[in-house]
């Protein structure tokens, strides 16, 4: 091991002139607020990343310091993330699952590529996907409120007859009329020209439930692109991730919790940088209000 008189009479001695001195004062001299900020937010920021499913870029680590009342700036969270080895998830293709069946009729497409809701249970997406498991292929449904985002049911399978579809509008269903919030006339229902979207028991059901049937134009991914986006969220942030996939029960499992961080938690740039279930509340809140209001004038 060298001392540092001998090394900085090395340095000199090729041009690069440094006393001991300036290295021991270096030393010796307290950290700048930059450096004692930096080491303060390198936990919190690693924190907010592994609680969420480790898929956080820059971006939304941000946004969530900030609704924790913490003023920090997006490049000093870029900067800091780049040092920790922290990056967000990176989507990749999709598998196509759906198959259409010429041999049932349609519902015409009442979206028209309009994924925009004026308020909640008045759209809703729908589509599946797949994951490979050691036991075999499982199927996931889902179907989401436009308005929020909200993942207001899903189902999984290891077939994709279309008992699947049914489960995850079921679960919908039940879900919002548990939160008192049940669907009115006039939801349509949007999917793609699957069979199983298409078939007369699925049909019969949406009537059954007053529900509009909406499917969108055969080989056309645009018109259910909402939908294939938050599947691509699914498969990107919880399947890709976390594999290999054991069995039904395991992807069963992971999906539930990450529909609950989904709805509860994550941060959603189309609303707001806020979680769904905090969208609804602030519409109802400030339905409620603006009825209140009415009803005293």
């Amino acid at each position: 091991m060298f001392g540092v008189e001998p090394i900085c009479r090395v340095l000199s001695a090729h041009g690069t002139k440094i006393a001991p001195s300036t290295y021991y004062a270096a030393k010796s001299r307290p950290a700048s607020t930059r450096a004692v900020r930096d080491e303060w937010l390198k936990p919190e920021i690693t924190r907010i990343y592994e609680d969420n499913y480790r898929v956080y870029g820059a971006r939304k680590v941000w946004r969530q310091l900030q609704r924790e009342g913490h003023a920090v700036a997006r490049c000093t969270v870029e900067r800091l993330m780049r040092e920790l080895g922290l990056h967000g998830a990176r989507r990749g293709r999709k598998v196509r699952t759906t198959i259409r069946d010429d041999r049932h009729e349609r519902a015409t497409d009442l979206l028209r590529r309009d994924f925009t809701a004026g308020s909640p249970n008045r759209r809703w997406v729908a589509d599946f996907t797949h994951v490979t498991t050691w036991a075999g292929v499982v199927y996931v449904a889902f179907v989401v409120d436009i308005f929020s985002r909200a993942v207001v049911g899903w189902a999984a399978a290891t077939n994709k007859r279309t008992r699947l579809v049914l489960d995850a509008l079921d679960m919908a269903l039940w879900r919002r009329d548990r939160a008192g919030r049940p669907v009115g006339p006039g939801l349509v229902h949007h999917s793609d020209a699957g069979s199983q979207y298409t078939s007369f028991r699925f049909t019969t059901h949406l009537v059954d439930a007053g529900i509009d049937a909406s499917i969108g134009t055969v080989g056309d991914a645009l018109d259910n692109a909402l939908m294939e986006s938050a599947i691509g969220l699914y498969k990107t942030e919880l399947i890709k991730p976390g594999g290999p996939w054991k069995n039904l029960t395991g992807v069963e499992l992971a999906t539930a919790e990450w529909v609950d961080w989904y709805n509860t938690t994550r941060l959603h740039g189309e609303i707001g940088h806020i979680p769904p279930d905090e969208y609804e509340a602030l519409y109802y809140s400030q339905n409620h209000t603006e009825l209140q209001v009415t009803a005293t004038t």
